[in-house]
């Protein structure tokens, strides 16, 4: 899953195709009949970060007007053949595995004190 923000500026995201040659891709908003498509030239990347290495994945930047909270359908063409199909989160929160949940101040925490009882 790539997770993007709902942010006016460009953003970029990696991923691995099927074939290397990429020409456009649509995003479906999940539960919404609307679909944009983007004319895009992505730049082929390799482990080390470099552009024109050895590619390993397609690297896609662009503006993408997103809703917070909302999952996108996201589906990369070359000509008419699907390269790459993933879903898309739209999130401000930091994703890091300590500060980010999909339950953002809904936890609550359950005290025990950790009786238990061995049967025989």
């Amino acid at each position: 899953m790539i997770v993007l923000k709902d942010s006016l500026l460009s953003q970029t995201f990696k991923f691995i195709p099927r074939e290397y040659v990429a020409d456009s891709m649509d995003i479906t908003e999940e539960g919404a009949d609307l679909t944009v498509t983007f004319a895009i030239s992505p730049t082929r990347v390799g482990y080390d970060g470099l552009a024109d290495t050895l590619g390993t994945y397609l690297s896609v930047s662009d503006i993408f007007d997103l809703k917070e909270g909302s999952f996108y359908a996201l589906t990369v063409y070359n000509g008419s053949n699907i390269v790459y199909k993933d879903k898309i989160f739209c999130t401000n929160q930091v994703a890091t595995s300590l500060e980010y949940t999909i339950n953002k101040d809904e936890y609550t925490e359950h005290a025990t004190n950790n009786e238990f009882i061995i049967l025989d």
